[in-house]
């Protein structure tokens, strides 16, 4: 891993990388820190602001800066990216980007492809459908069991969380937005005392927030705000106790993905 005198590598705000096209002849191997066979000949170098990264935190901070760069759009379903490329833009060697690529490769979110890189998964409607299928079965009854359980003030408490969504669904972030709308929901979850439970379906809500193939990036601005709405409006619903409101509201915003 390059290092800078303070023993810190660098790692970019954002990730802007170019996809690999087919049919030019390879580069060596060793024209780049450990690219071990990936042919980066036609990647161009990507201009942009780096800030400093610990070097304790590397991986984890390129595997966040990825899960950004597939939220926002800027790694392109169907598209091919390579460690050592990834790596000179990080400020790093390849080494910890392709280990971060492992990571979303387990997620499902891209593919290996020998002696290139990584491919971004192309995603379509149906799986998106399924995703939102599969969260309705476990969560719809777990909230409605709370909604019935427990008390109005620990929902209150949350309201901070649902008024940070609306915040940041207004500053049309597609990214941030993601964030925020995982911690809310993580939070109303985690009051069933449930850890698997919360794991399981944050990567249910993880892989629903992951752009179409051949589509836009799934929400603009107008779609983060009325996703929010619905936080607020659930969360007034879980106070008074109002079961049939969280059933429809709870089944409504799995069907945005939300």
């Amino acid at each position: 891993m390059k290092q800078s005198a303070q023993g810190a590598a660098r790692v970019p705000a954002q990730v802007r990388a170019m996809a690999v096209p087919e049919g030019r002849p390879r580069q060596r191997e060793d024209a780049l820190p450990g690219a071990r066979g990936e042919h980066t000949h036609a990647e161009r170098p990507i201009p942009g602001p780096r800030a400093v990264v610990q070097r304790s935190s590397v991986r984890g901070q390129i595997l966040d800066a990825l899960r950004t760069a597939l939220v926002s759009g800027e790694l392109k379903p169907g598209e091919v990216y390579s460690a050592p490329v990834l790596g000179e833009r990080f400020g790093v060697s390849a080494t910890p980007v392709r280990e971060a690529m492992q990571q979303l490769a387990l997620e499902g979110a891209v593919e290996v492809v020998p002696n290139r890189g990584f491919r971004v998964v192309e995603r379509g409607a149906r799986e998106l459908a399924e995703l939102a299928e599969v969260r309705a079965l476990i969560e719809v009854p777990v909230m409605l069991r709370l909604a019935r359980t427990v008390p109005a003030e620990r929902w209150a408490e949350l309201r901070p969380l649902a008024e940070e969504t609306v915040r940041v669904a207004a500053s049309g972030c597609p990214a941030a937005y993601a964030d925020c709308d995982r911690a809310f929901h993580r939070a109303l979850l985690s009051l069933a005392g449930n850890e698997q439970l919360v794991r399981t379906v944050e990567d249910l809500h993880r892989r629903a927030q992951w752009p179409l193939a051949g589509g836009p990036v799934r929400h603009a601005r107008a779609g983060l705000v009325a996703d929010a709405a619905e936080h607020t409006a659930l969360l007034e619903a879980l106070i008074t106790r109002d079961l049939e409101v969280v059933r429809e509201l709870v089944g409504e915003h799995f069907n945005g993905a939300g």
